[in-house]
């Protein structure tokens, strides 16, 4: 008997093995899909400029961030701007299409949810040693491609399920739970249109529920002042 169960012990740690090795195997094929890893720790910072269509209404976008100092959306709606600011202290949103007179700090629970996307190389390279956890789930059609699929349960922030691209390692699909106002939700994201820029790879067409984004623009390691993740009085 106990032979028995010493011989499923390690059946069971074996297998176990088995599955590390092979999300660890992943993810470095991914890793090297997007550019390598030593490319993408020499990205400081990154400037997109971007259009989308919502609810029939052209929206401009521009999006600055600062490697795990600062992130700046600004959102321009029929002449109208708008931003929201996240740092790794605190942010803020300024949003006059929803009523906003002037802007207003986020609760520390919202930028709790933001601070690992402050990581300009994203969660995945060197994710052990950010704290995040990988594991994979097995495979799933994603849109007539079959993909791998991941859980990363990061350090602070939520959870999310990505979906690699099983023939080119890239991401499809990234599924983020976040809280907003005590609940829970789900947010879906669809990556396309990858281009080489800098020696890194990074995609020209963001989708989610309410639109697309179009990237017309990325600038890598443009000076960005430390003033830009500072709401004004």
């Amino acid at each position: 008997m106990k032979r028995i169960l010493m011989t499923g012990l390690i059946l069971v740690s074996g297998l176990g093995l088995f599955a590390q090795e092979k999300v660890e195997d992943i993810i470095s094929k991914h890793i090297t899909a997007i550019g390598g890893a030593e490319n993408w720790k020499k990205v400081n910072t990154m400037v997109m400029e971007g259009t989308m269509n919502v609810m029939g209404n052209d929206v401009a976008l521009k999006i600055t961030q600062s490697n795990n100092q600062g992130m700046r959306q600004d959102i321009t709606v029929g002449g109208m701007e708008n931003f929201v600011i996240m740092t790794p202290t605190g942010g803020f949103m300024y949003m006059p299409i929803q009523g906003m007179q002037k802007p207003e700090p986020m609760t520390e629970d919202d930028v709790k949810e933001t601070l690992d996307d402050l990581d300009i190389q994203g969660n995945l390279v060197d994710y052990q040693a950010k704290g995040h956890a990988v594991e994979l789930l097995g495979t799933e059609d994603v849109e007539g491609t079959e993909c791998y699929k991941l859980k990363l349960v990061r350090k602070t922030s939520g959870e999310q399920t990505i979906f690699l691209d099983k023939s080119t390692y890239l991401i499809l699909r990234v599924v983020s739970k976040r809280k907003a106002m005590g609940q829970e939700m789900e947010m879906k994201s669809d990556f396309s249109d990858y281009r080489e820029n800098n020696g890194i790879k990074v995609p020209y067409s963001v989708g989610q529920s309410f639109g697309t984004m179009v990237v017309t623009s990325i600038k890598i390691n443009e000076p960005v002042g430390p003033d830009t993740f500072t709401a004004p009085k």
